[in-house]
């Protein structure tokens, strides 16, 4: 057993690979039926527009899992839930593949999203737990990583098995990938102190907090720009930039990477200062979205702008430490909460892109939305400060 009686991990790096294998899995589990919706569509005798249908069930069940089961698996050791967690989401996914028809199939897609949030949120715990505190936001950084290669590798692998032999196939590759993940955490990932006190009301007193709040709507809000422009960067470069259909992987394969840069630069910056992290980094999207409203008009600046738009995940280890830090006795909710608002953030943007493009605005102006949401996170951070230090003086003068 890798691991020392303090509950730090003997080998910190391997119980961080096992921690993230899981969020790989759960990344291509989420990303790559985008690339198969045609297929689903053909297999399963529905229009490509209702496969989208279990696409929501998934993110639905993201967000209705994360509170349901921090709250009701308050008491249960961190490394036995992460394992838990695994296996149901195995179990989801190998039974998505095996969906009689399309009802079944996005039923299953709801089961297969109720272990995401929670998971991600135990795995940055458990990472954080695992090594000295002032390296928890690069611990975290590192788990995300599973998520971030997902979209690099997971999801590109994943679509080009998945429509050569099946889209079954790449469902139950990801079930595969899960139950190794829940046995490598058997092996690698430490047993840390339990918590006798816990409890679901405990828990859900996270919701009443101003500060666990503040950092949620952050990431519902100043993330959802990432997710405008993500969610509409193949018909925006090849209708509006001129690229080739062809190059669609690369697309992806470029958003991955910088994801990856974002991932691990904002959790050495968070490190350094949190509370100056995340700031800067709504500014850094603010600009970075704001360019790619002009940058997307020429195929390769638009691309080069579509890794510069991924570097935007460096909020995510940010507002993860945030969450650690200000969630008081209430640790799982809060920060399986910052998961669930990921999701948020995702159909806001996708939505409010939507409704630009609808009303008559070029398909860059999800740059334009992404701006306007990242501006909007840095305002409610900076109401949030203001809040704190009122609150603070307050307390002071009684």
């Amino acid at each position: 057993m890798q691991e020392s009686p303090q509950g730090l991990a003997r080998n910190p790096r391997l119980a961080e690979f096992a921690l993230a294998l899981g969020g790989f899995g759960i990344g291509t589990s989420e990303f790559v039926i985008m690339g198969l919706m045609n297929r689903v569509a053909s297999d399963l005798a529905v229009s490509v527009p209702q496969v989208g249908y279990a696409i929501s069930s998934y993110a639905l069940g993201v967000v209705v899992g994360a509170p349901l089961i921090s709250a009701l698996a308050a008491r249960v050791p961190k490394r036995a839930l992460l394992i838990a967690l695994m296996l149901v989401f195995a179990i989801g996914n190998i039974a998505s593949a095996m969906a009689p028809g399309f009802w079944s199939f996005v039923g299953l897609r709801f089961v297969a999203g109720l272990p995401h949030g929670a998971y991600f949120g135990v795995a940055a715990l458990v990472a954080a737990g695992a090594v000295p505190v002032d390296q928890r936001a690069r611990a975290i950084s590192r788990v995300m990583l599973g998520l971030t290669t997902a979209i690099l590798i997971g999801a590109p692998l994943g679509t080009w098995a998945g429509n050569l032999f099946g889209w079954q196939i790449a469902f139950s590759g990801v079930g595969v990938i899960a139950l190794l993940t829940a046995l490598l955490i058997r092996t690698w990932v430490p047993v840390q102190p339990f918590d006798a006190l816990a409890s679901p009301l405990r828990e859900l007193s996270a919701l009443a907090k101003s500060r666990v709040l503040v950092t949620i709507a952050i990431a519902c809000i100043g993330c959802g720009g990432m997710f405008s422009i993500f969610s509409y960067v193949m018909p925006t470069l090849t209708q509006q930039a001129g690229m080739s259909e062809a190059l669609g992987p690369l697309v992806l394969v470029i958003f991955g990477v910088g994801s990856i840069i974002g991932n691990l630069v904002g959790g050495r910056m968070a490190d350094k200062n949190l509370m100056r992290a995340i700031p800067k980094i709504l500014v850094w999207c603010a600009l970075i979205q704001g360019l790619y409203y002009f940058a997307a008009n020429n195929v390769w600046t638009g691309l080069l702008c579509v890794g510069l738009v991924g570097t935007c995940m460096a909020l995510a280890p940010s507002l993860q430490t945030r969450l650690m830090d200000v969630a008081g006795d209430a640790q799982t909710m809060a920060a399986s909460l910052n998961h669930a608002a990921f999701n948020g953030a995702n159909a806001l943007g996708a939505w409010l892109a939507g409704l630009a493009i609808s009303a008559g605005l070029n398909w860059s102006s999800t740059g334009l939305v992404g701006t306007g949401l990242a501006l909007c996170g840095l305002a409610i951070f900076a109401w949030g400060r203001w809040l704190e230090k009122r609150t603070d003086s307050v307390a002071v003068g009684l």
